[in-house]
């Protein structure tokens, strides 16, 4: 009969080994040098509009929001459903199995949000007075102002950040803790020990360590502002489109729905590079599948009843817009979103295919762009086209604008490969007591 120590040693070994490796695979040093590059170009145009000034983007009257608040708000779906997704299994019993998954995908989320706020504070024209957004103190009463909507969207965005990096901090202090008892030299061992904050496993430190974890997980509920502040936003804004109270659920939909086919990519891609079949099993990728084709359903249900409202209102512009995006200017885009989104996710109606990893990683890779062209319809669609025909207005991305776009996901690549060589990807100490 096996032994816990015999059960558990495997799993400790394999995970801590892929962070505490001397030698590193030639794959990852191509991935790390390739988002590296790409990290460089983004900085580097980051410079240049800083220089220029946002001329150098395509946005004009009546189109002043352009690529990055679109990639702003993909960004920001994106990260909703990792935190969000492991927290509230976290809070409901007898859910073990989210252990093998939820490091990576919190992670996913917090580099997701910072890449989310990058585009508002470029898109200022003025990052300098960027802190106007911000509730400090000031004696004129002048900022912030609390009845502009882009207010609420920062302090939103910005909390959820917070909690985040603490959620997915403070669940990873057992394991780095792991990793210092199991590294080589006395640097890392150090290094190591001040990221675990001392850790020593007493009861006292596992108690506390339980009670900020879980509050951490019941904050992680902010994920709902976090859309609610954008649709807000967009309410406010000026084009009828965007005027109706279903934009909040729409929006917590398609992000969740996102974040689940990136979490799942992030899976697939990490069980094949680090042959972790044996931690991330069949059944998990069967429930991500699952969860993938629910909240499929939960954004094509939102979808179908944006629409319907649209028509129903009588509103003659808000079924303009619609009429725009099904046999319109916006009519290819729109089509080819929803065959991305949903089309391919109709296999995962069967077992076989929710385990089979090619499938998945299919679908997955169909609904990420989709979700992103949903977006730019949903935004660049509704400003092209204003109250007064007189100030509508077409608009063409620029090259500096997709340089930043493919910047942000190079500098996401490039810090997520590094959260994977040096700190624990997976919770070793969840699967060792889901395990027991």
């Amino acid at each position: 009969m096996s032994t816990g120590a015999e059960i558990f040693q495997p799993i400790t070994v394999q995970v801590a080994d892929i962070a505490l490796a001397r030698r590193v695979r030639r794959r990852w040093w191509l991935a790390l040098a390739l988002s590296g590059a790409a990290t460089v170009a983004f900085v580097a145009t980051v410079v240049w509009l800083l220089a220029t000034g946002v001329g150098i983007w395509g946005i004009n009257i009546p189109v002043n929001w352009g690529l990055a608040i679109v990639n702003s708000i993909w960004w920001a779906g994106l990260a909703t459903a990792g935190t969000l997704i492991s927290a509230l299994l976290l809070l409901v019993p007898g859910q073990q199995w989210r252990s093998a998954l939820n490091r990576f995908a919190e992670a996913m989320t917090v580099l997701a949000v910072a890449m989310a706020g990058v585009f508002p504070i470029l898109h200022l024209g003025r990052p300098e007075a960027v802190h106007w957004m911000l509730p400090l103190p000031s004696t004129l009463g002048v900022w912030p102002q609390f009845r502009s909507p882009l207010t609420w969207d920062v302090a939103s965005l910005l909390a959820y950040l917070l909690v985040s990096l603490a959620f997915w901090y403070v669940g990873m202090i057992p394991d780095l803790a792991t990793l210092r008892d199991r590294a080589g030299g006395a640097r890392r061992r150090r290094a190591y020990n001040r990221l675990a904050l001392g850790w020593r496993g007493s009861a006292l430190h596992w108690a506390r360590w339980r009670q900020a974890y879980r509050a951490a997980a019941l904050m992680a509920v902010l994920a709902a502002t976090l859309h609610s502040g954008g649709a807000m936003l967009f309410a406010a804004g000026p084009s009828a489109a965007w005027h109706t109270t279903g934009l909040p659920p729409y929006l917590l939909a398609s992000g969740v729905f996102s974040g689940l086919a990136v979490v799942l990519l992030l899976t697939l891609s990490l069980r094949a590079a680090f042959g972790l079949g044996a931690v991330i099993t069949g059944r998990h990728l069967d429930i991500m599948g699952r969860l993938l084709l629910v909240a499929g359903l939960a954004f094509l249900y939102g979808a179908a009843t944006l629409a319907f409202g649209a028509w129903y209102s009588g509103d003659p512009r808000q079924a303009q817009f619609l009429v725009e995006r099904a046999v319109g200017a916006h009519a290819v885009t729109t089509w080819a979103a929803m065959a991305l989104m949903f089309v391919p996710l109709q296999a995962l109606w069967w077992r076989r295919a929710r385990r089979a990893p090619a499938v998945l990683a299919a679908v997955a890779l169909a609904v990420v762009p989709g979700v992103w062209l949903d977006r730019y319809v949903l935004v660049l669609g509704g400003l092209q086209r204003d109250y007064l025909p007189s100030r509508w207005g077409e608009y063409a991305p620029t090259a500096a604008e997709w340089a930043l776009f493919g910047g942000t996901l190079g500098a996401f690549a490039f810090l997520f490969l590094l959260f994977v060589r040096f700190l624990p990807l997976v919770a070793m100490f969840e699967i060792r007591e889901a395990t027991a």
